[in-house]
This record gives structure tokens, sequence and C-alpha cells, in this order.
């Protein structure tokens, strides 16, 4: 007995030091944002524009696994804002997850919120934006997840890191761009440059000094963490003559393979290893729209920043050279897209929920809604008289205004919103195919899922042609999903089940739903609150592409929502 009381002790005692460690080792970071109009200026013209403390884009915030954010909101700007945490599980702390009138009334002009989180086993990239409106155009930057203290990435240490962020500049005021969008019922007009860390590049107006530059040296190895935070874009990426290894994607790790093309969804994030293997020079980092709804407008530009070797034989001819460019895809090329999507995998077997509880089948794409009576032709320059609308299974989503939905779900408040979202569309048709008018004009309702903690669900999200079809990139608040298959046409289950990878599919937030196609995602719903699906082109949003889930607490403290803060915003 005392021989086995020797090795249990040490047991122990190795099991708490090592929990203190884990502890002791966590930090608490304390950020303060103040949301301000700054004058930018950007191709030759000058805005005022919403930034996070006079920054476009945005702070990189630098956290470690299991670390906590502080993060003190101040709204000195003209209109309401809140800010998301893109991709954060948001473990238990629904009320600090952003989107306004979900989990949170705004923040108004002139008050403040704090936003506490605690990362938990999350590493890699991750990024904050404004989830109000459209201020999400200027008002966006990195969070960044290294490894816990003493841990390592699962790949050799990168000499440096480099976040890109790709944006969309509008050479006008982007809430009064979706404003007239919403008063005249037509689509928005599209962008006026792409940009990479906030600057355009060389091939725009005004542009070419202050390109981002992006130093290297020969031989080097480095980690550049790419994030598509444009609004309303898929966006391919690529450098010249350089290949990319992809290792993480949302802040997951991914099985390594090489590239030299990426295809990002607005949301998404990349994380790739890049070694200057090539003769030293200057090569653009170039990325340009994957436009997939044929005959829909959209902002047609390249955006450019600059790999250049600082090696020596580079910095005395590289001055005058001009960068090499790379040769991008086509807009429309859904080959490369689907190749690249289809390319991720979980680095080694994952606990796929075998066993499905919540079977949903939900269809996502546009509509049109005929010009109510009474309405004046200004307000509906839609297709032939129409306003555009968007859809989840024939609902088109409407947010609350009086309260959030957290909010009216924690205090029991009757009549914000109904737990009748349909599981499947109201009726089935031929989803990709020539879908009759009749199914153009969706319902308007603000309907909720509700989930018991614990259910094993799966989604078919499946893609229709209503109006146009196009590539959706739908994110999921409050978790990660597996992508188990993805296709096009109609999903069949008889046909397309025995194609799910229940080994090693890839873990995202936001998974792109191909061109007249299906994604199907699972996810086991282990954490309370009221979370968004909407799709992340901002445009869809506005025109009602989102539903919610309320997922129920479960039994004891660790399943059950945290109480809002005291500071919670009133509406």
């Amino acid at each position: 007995m005392e021989d086995l009381r020797n090795i249990i002790n040490p047991l122990c005692t190795f099991l708490v030091l090592g929990m203190l460690l884990h502890f002791a080792s966590a930090k608490t970071h304390y950020h303060g944002f103040v949301i301000q109009a700054t004058p930018v200026k950007r191709l030759c013209k000058t805005h005022n524009t919403i930034t996070v403390n006079g920054m476009y884009p945005g702070p990189t915030l630098e956290v470690n696994n299991g670390d906590t954010l502080v993060v003190k909101v101040t709204n000195k700007a003209r209109y309401n804002v809140t800010i998301h945490w893109h991709g954060v599980r948001q473990l238990r702390s629904a009320w600090a997850d952003g989107p306004e009138f979900v989990t949170q009334c705004p923040v108004r002009p002139g008050h403040s919120y704090t936003y506490r989180f605690t990362i938990q086993g999350q590493e890699g990239t991750l990024w904050w934006h404004a989830h109000s409106s459209w201020l999400r155009a200027t008002v966006y930057g990195a969070l960044i997840i290294h490894p816990r203290l003493g841990e390592s990435y699962p790949f050799p240490k990168p000499k440096r890191e480099t976040p890109l962020l790709l944006g969309e500049w509008w050479d006008a005021n982007p809430i009064d761009v979706v404003r007239q969008a919403t008063r005249t019922g037509a689509a928005p007009n599209v962008s006026n440059a792409y940009t990479i860390n906030g600057q355009p590049g060389d091939l725009y107006n005004c542009s070419k000094k202050d390109t981002i530059v992006v130093p290297v040296n020969s031989g080097e190895t480095n980690l550049l963490r790419i994030i598509n935070s444009a609004l309303n874009q898929q966006l391919f990426f690529k450098i010249a003559n350089h290949k990319l290894r992809v290792v993480g994607a949302d802040a997951s790790y991914v099985k390594p393979f090489t590239t030299s093309v990426l295809m990002l969804g607005p949301g998404q994030t990349t994380d790739v290893l890049i070694t200057a293997d090539q003769p030293p020079a200057k090569y653009y980092i170039a990325a340009r729209a994957y436009a997939s709804a044929q005959g829909a407008p959209f902002d047609n530009t390249t955006t450019t920043a600059i790999l250049e070797y600082e090696t020596a034989p580079c910095l005395a001819k590289c001055t005058s050279t001009k960068p090499v460019m790379p040769s991008l895809p086509a807009f429309n090329n859904t080959a490369t897209a689907t190749a690249f999507t289809k390319s991720l995998r979980s680095p080694r077997k994952v606990e796929v929920p075998t066993e499905v509880d919540e079977n949903l089948f939900i269809t996502v794409g546009l509509g049109l809604n005929n010009c109510p009576r009474g309405a004046r032709r200004r307000n509906c320059q839609g297709p032939n008289g129409t306003r555009f609308t968007a859809s989840m299974n024939n609902v088109s989503f409407v947010l609350p205004s009086n309260f959030s939905l957290l909010q009216a779900h924690q205090k029991g408040i009757p009549g914000v919103f109904t737990t009748d979202f349909p599981a499947n569309p109201p009726r089935k048709f031929d989803y990709t195919g020539n879908v009759s008018r009749s199914l153009w004009q969706p319902a308007r309702g603000t309907k909720v899922y509700r989930l018991k903690y614990g259910a094993r669900v799966q989604i078919v999200l499946q893609g229709t042609s209503i109006f146009t079809a196009e590539n959706h990139p739908i994110h999921l608040h409050g978790y990660d999903f597996y992508i188990l298959a993805e296709g096009f046409g109609n999903f069949n289950p008889k046909r397309d089940t025995p194609k799910f990878n229940l080994v090693d599919p890839p873990q995202r937030n936001t998974a792109s739903v191909p061109v007249g196609g299906w994604t199907v995602i699972r996810f086991v719903a282990d954490n309370p609150g009221v979370w968004l699906m909407h799709c992340h082109l901002d445009v869809h949003i506005t025109w009602g592409l989102a539903m919610a889930f309320l997922v129920e607490n479960g039994v004891g403290e660790l399943q059950t929502l945290q109480p809002p803060p005291a500071d919670l915003p009133l509406c």
C-alpha cells in the first residue's frame, strides 16, 4: 500500500503543478478601442472614415491560447456600433459575441461596453470586426492566437510572421452606400478598390507610394496570416513565382499541402508558410475577385503588396525594377476555387459525430420581392421593378430592434422572436434548376431554431439559383464545425452521403457553399446562447440571408450561459 502511495503522491503533485503552471501562464490582456471618424486618404480622395483608435485597419491583437481579452469599446462615432470576435468560440460568454440585436443591443454614440472573454483551445488566425450595418468595411483587425506558453506550432518555427488583411474600399461612405441600396431596393454600388493591410497598391491611382512591402531574406521560411476582411467579395490570392504551404484555416491546423493560389470567402482565414527560394527581387502579392454570380456587377480590380528580398544583390538592383506579377485565375474560375476548398483536411483523425440528433436541410439564396402596393418606382429599382431580398428556408431574417435575441431569451420576453425556423424548406423544388417565380418571394420573420445542449447537429446548406446562383460564405457564430462534403447541383442523400469524410474533415467557422451547389457540416451544440448563422457577404445579410440557433443550457455551471455583464448596452 505504501509503495502505491509513493507512486500516487508524486503523480498527483506533478498533475497539480502542471495545472497551476497552465493557469499561471494564462494572461489577461486589456485594450481600449475608440470608435471614431478619422480622415483617411485613398484613391486621391480623403474620406472621414470610421476607424478604431484612428487606425485603418485597426490594431492587431496578439494572445496565447488560454488567455483572456478585456476590450473596452468607446463609441465616439455618429453610428451605433458593436464588435464581433470572428471565430472565437465564446464558451458560455455569448454576451461578448457582438452581432447587433442578436447577443447585444448596439453601443450608442457617446457610450461604451467592455467585451470580456477567454480563448479556449484555439490557435491560429482569427479577426475582429464591426457587426453593425456596413461599418466593418473599415472597422476590423487581426486577432492572432499563439500556442500556450511552452508549446509550439506543429511545423518548424517561422523566421517572421505577417498578417495580411484583404479589404474592400469604397470611394464613398459605406453606410451611405448600403442606405441608398435599402432605399431603392437595388443592389448596392460595388467597391472601387481592394486593399492589403488598408492599401490598394501599385495598380490604383495615387496609391503607389503607400503600397505594403513584406520583407524577406533569401532562404528563410515565413508565416503569412491571410484574412479576407472584404465586405462582399470572395478573393483569389497569389504571390508571383512562390509556392504557398497551407498549414491552417480559421484558427484550426490543417494537413499541410502546397498550392500556388488560395481562395478565401469573406470571414475566412488561411495560414501559409512561404520560403524565399527565388532569385532576389521584388514579387507582387496580389488578390482579385472570385465572382461566381453570373452577370452580377463586381469590382474587377487587383490589389497588390510587394514581397521584397532584403538580400544584398536585391538591394542594389531592386529599387528600379518592376515587381514580377503573378497570373491570377479568371474571376469566374470555379474549378480553382473548388480545388482549393476540397484540399483542406484536419491533420489527423478527428471525432466527428457519427450519430445525428438534428438533421437540417437549409436553402440559402437570393429572392426578389414585388414592389409593395403604394410604393414609388424609385423604391423598387431591382430587376423589373422589384426589391432584392435573400433568405434561408424561405425566411428572410429580420433583426429585432427593442431587445437583443439573447436578452429576450434570457429574460423570457415574449414577442421578440419565434422558435419555428423550419428544419427543411417549406416546399421542395429543383433548388439549382429553373425555379418557379412563385418561390422568389420569401416570408419575413425573426425565427430561431431551438437546440438542446449536447445535440449532434448536421446541416445540409443548399444553394439555390433563385435570381442567380453564387458561392455563399456561411458563418456560424459560437462554433467551429466539420465540413464533411461539398458538391454541385441538388444534394441527394442516397448519392452523396457515402462521400462524407468522417475521418479527417477540415474544421472551420465559415464554409464556402459552392455556386449552384451544397455543403454538409456537423457540430455538437455544446455552447449555450443565441448564435447567428449568416452569409458573410454583407449585402446578403442586409437582405435577410441569416437565421439563429438558440442553444439551451445543459446541466450545471459549466454548461450554462454566464449572467449578462452589468454594462451590457440597452436598446
